[in-house]
C-alpha cells in the first residue's frame, strides 16, 4: 500500500510539472499580447516585460516583443518598397496588360573585374479572353567569360533557400555573344517562365532566409539564382489584377 502511494505522489508531481511547463509556455505567449495591447513605445514594452518575475519568462517575452518590433518595422519597409513597384508598373489602355519594372543585380562570380554576372527581371501580365490573368517572368543575365552558357534546367527554391522543389519550363527567348576578344565575349541569354496568378500570390508572404519567389537556373557545373522579392510581387500584383 505505502509503495502505490508513493507512485501516486510521484505521478501527480510529475504531471504537475508537465502542467506548469504547458502554462508557462502559454502565459509568455499571453504576456507578449497583454504588453503590446498597450500600444507602448518597444523600449517602453521591454521595460514592463522586465517586471515579470519569473527570469526565464522574461527573457522569452522580451525575445517576442523584440521579434514583434522586427516584423512591424519589416511590414513598413515592404509597404513603402511596393508602393514604389506598383507607381511604375505600366497598364495598357484596355487594361488586359501590365508590365512590370526592371529589376537589376549584379552577382560577383570571381576575382577578376569582369567576373560579374548581371542580372535583369521583370514581370510581365496578360488577361485572356475569360478575364483569366497569367504572368511572364523575363529573366535576362550577362555575363563577360571566354566560354558561351548553356541553361538546361530550373528548380524552384523555398524560402530557405534549397532549391530542391518543383522543376520549372522556361523558353530560351535569345542568346548572343558579343564585343568579342580574343580572351571573351559579352554574352546576353534571355528566358522566360510562365506562371499563374495563384502562385505568383502564394508567393508574396512567403518568407525565410529569402522573401518572395526564388529559383535556381541550372547549367553545366554551376547555377544563378534568381530572386524575385515580395515587395516587388506585392506592388506588381496590386496593379495587375
Amino acid at each position: 500500500m505505502k509503495k502505490i502511494l508513493i507512485t501516486l505522489f510521484i505521478s501527480f508531481g510529475l504531471l504537475g510539472c508537465s502542467n506548469i511547463q504547458l502554462e508557462a509556455v502559454s502565459t509568455s505567449a499571453e504576456e507578449t499580447q497583454r504588453i503590446l495591447a498597450m500600444s507602448l513605445t518597444h523600449e517602453e514594452n521591454l521595460v514592463e516585460a522586465s517586471k515579470i518575475q519569473n527570469d526565464h519568462m522574461a527573457s522569452v517575452v522580451k525575445l517576442q516583443l523584440i521579434n514583434a518590433h522586427d516584423e512591424k518595422i519589416q511590414t513598413e519597409i515592404d509597404l513603402i518598397e511596393s508602393a514604389k513597384y506598383a507607381d511604375l508598373v505600366i497598364v495598357s489602355e484596355n487594361k488586359l496588360n501590365f508590365i512590370g519594372p526592371k529589376l537589376v543585380k549584379t552577382i560577383k562570380k570571381g576575382v577578376l573585374e569582369t567576373d560579374i554576372d548581371t542580372q535583369t527581371l521583370h514581370l510581365r501580365g496578360t488577361k485572356n479572353n475569360t478575364g483569366k490573368l497569367e504572368h511572364t517572368l523575363v529573366v535576362k543575365i550577362e555575363h563577360v567569360s571566354y566560354d558561351k552558357r548553356t541553361y538546361s534546367s530550373a528548380s524552384l527554391c523555398d524560402a530557405w533557400g534549397r532549391c530542391e522543389g518543383s522543376q520549372l519550363e522556361f523558353n530560351l527567348i535569345s542568346s548572343n555573344s558579343t564585343n568579342c576578344t580574343t580572351s571573351a565575349c559579352n554574352h546576353v541569354d534571355v528566358m522566360e517562365f510562365n506562371f499563374s496568378d495563384e502562385f505568383l500570390r502564394s508567393k508574396v508572404d512567403e518568407a525565410g532566409f529569402t522573401d518572395g519567389l526564388t529559383m535556381r537556373i541550372n547549367r553545366k557545373r554551376f547555377s544563378n539564382k534568381v530572386n524575385v522579392p515580395s515587395a516587388y510581387l506585392t506592388g506588381y500584383l496590386n496593379v495587375a489584377n
